[in-house]
């Protein structure tokens, strides 16, 4: 029999800045929330849902390396639920939509919470010669979140990964500030119109005096200007292009959808809004990391005998702003037709919850403009690409 794998509902949390408004609270806490208000959303029983797959990047506090099982049990799912972890660097979150669909499709499950998180804000610093006693003289105090942003081979930042593809194809600072500018302006239109909003559960947060209601994604500038983004210096390499400005936030949250059997998500009153088609992975030289989303979705466009042409809508990762110019470039993707509601330079890039963020605006996108095909993209870190394409049902 074959399943045909449908995403319906799906919430996610305001992304916090770096070190804000979501810094105080367990990342399983923020995650539970998204997976939580994805069902309220939906208005699915949680005893429906068999299986819950959660991509992560940088685990953090007690529970965050069983992460998925202890969002599982504290969002209600039943104990004989299953539960996995994914990490696929920057794509975690899409690569949790496409493991839960594996597992539909294998007949191991068949309604899922597919989603992820990050809470950087939250990750700890590493006595790493401490554990079977220190030499005499210095020892090294490492921060962990390190061991994600730095490439594994060379220990350079990734940054210093986009510096070297803006080095191969020519891309220039003012193309990249230009580029950021537009996903600022696009992230304020987004939220300013209530587009995002739609995709936002809002969550409560402590201040000094209390909690707060935590509403509208914290690292948007909405009032940036090309004059100050040109102002920026290079972050990853002296007389470099790559700055602050034009690389995406690293910011805190999480974001969930809903995988299912077709078959089963109607039978349970669940209304499917894309099918998932099919998605595609490659690998790429690490030391040019971003160019990972041409061949990807260069592949996959292979594999479904389709065009760029064809697809209505793209959703490419803003790791940094050469993979997009470069995306465009390489594969003539109209920018008119691609990331239109901002994106990780303007929003903000939580690894673990990325994809699902693309995914959420992707379906809205597609349901606005009854457009029939999107497909999502990112570069990884260590040197791979993913695209996943999706189908408006």
């Amino acid at each position: 029999m074959t399943r045909e794998i449908v995403l319906c509902a799906g919430k996610r949390t305001p992304f916090g800045d770096f070190g804000k408004s979501l810094a105080a609270i367990p990342g399983t806490e923020i995650a539970t929330h998204a997976a939580r208000a994805t069902l309220d959303a939906a208005g699915l029983d949680v005893e429906k849902v068999d299986h819950l797959v959660c991509g992560n990047v940088v685990p953090v506090d007690q529970g965050g390396y069983h992460s998925s099982r202890v969002i599982a049990l504290n969002t209600g799912m039943r104990e004989d639920s299953r539960a996995l972890n994914v990490s696929r660097a920057c794509g975690s979150g899409t690569q949790a939509i496409v493991s839960a669909a594996e597992q539909i499709l294998t007949a191991h499950s068949h309604i899922a919470l597919a989603g992820g998180y990050e809470n950087t804000s939250r990750a700890p610093y590493a006595l790493v010669d401490s554990r079977w006693g220190m030499k005499r003289g210095d020892s090294k105090v490492v921060d962990t979140i390190d061991y994600a942003y730095r490439d594994p081979f060379d220990l350079s930042l990734m940054g210093g990964t986009a510096e070297a593809l803006a080095d191969d194809f020519g891309y220039t600072r003012e193309d990249m500030d230009e580029y950021a500018l537009l996903s600022q302006q696009r992230a304020a239109a987004a939220i300013e119109s209530g587009f995002l909003a739609r995709q936002i559960a809002p969550i409560e947060v402590p201040e000094r005096k209390g909690k707060r209601l935590f509403e509208v994604d914290e690292f948007p500038r909405p009032h940036t200007t090309l004059e100050k983004l040109q102002s920026l210096a290079p972050v990853f390499r002296k007389n470099g292009r790559v700055t602050a400005g034009n690389a995406s936030g690293m910011t805190d949250g999480a974001a969930f959808l809903l995988v299912a059997d077709r078959e089963r998500a109607t039978a349970e009153g669940l209304t499917p809004i894309v099918r998932l088609v099919d998605w595609d992975v490659v690998g790429v030289p690490p030391r040019i990391m971003g160019c990972g989303p041409v061949p990807a979705i260069g592949r996959l466009l292979e594999r479904r005998n389709l065009t760029v042409a064809d697809i209505d809508y793209f959703e490419i990762n803003e790791a940094f702003a050469v993979v997009n110019l470069h995306a465009e470039q390489q594969l003539a993707i109209p920018r008119e037709k691609t990331n239109l509601y901002g994106g990780g330079i303007s929003i903000g890039h939580p690894p673990g919850a990325t994809g699902v963020r693309m995914a959420l605006t992707a379906m809205d996108h597609l349901t606005d403009t009854s457009g029939r095909y999107a497909i999502l993209s990112m570069c990884l870190g260590a040197g791979q690409g993913m695209a996943v394409l999706i189908e408006r049902i």
